[in-house]
């Protein structure tokens, strides 16, 4: 089980990521300008971006878990619930995410720290 909270500090700890409250009390995660996750912190679920490949197999894999986020759900986001999901696989699904929407300058330089180049 993963909680809001869990989920904000795994999206503020990558590289320029930050937090900007839209639509009233939804709270958006980017970088730069482009949002890789959302949610609210009184809500059950949070969303993610994805491929349409990775979501169609985390939706398969998990179907209590994971289902296509509305609204974006047909680019390839998934929602994931909070009392469903590991919040280790939900940290990693957040870093994906993030990798998606960051420069890929940035996205080198956070490999490179990682030694992962």
């Amino acid at each position: 089980m993963a909680t809001f909270e869990e989920f904000a500090d795994s999206a503020l700890s990558l590289p320029r990521a930050h937090r900007q409250i839209t639509w009233g009390s939804e709270h958006t995660f980017r970088v730069g300008e482009k949002i890789f996750a959302m949610g609210n912190p009184d809500g059950a679920h949070v969303s993610l971006k994805a491929s349409k490949e990775d979501q169609a197999e985390l939706i398969a894999a998990d179907p209590g878990a994971f289902s296509p986020a509305p609204y974006v759900g047909r680019f390839g986001w998934v929602r994931a619930a909070l009392d469903s999901v590991d919040p280790d696989e939900l940290a990693e699904l957040l870093t994906d995410a993030w990798r998606r929407t960051a420069p890929r300058r940035l996205v080198k330089e956070f490999d490179e720290a990682a030694g992962r180049a």
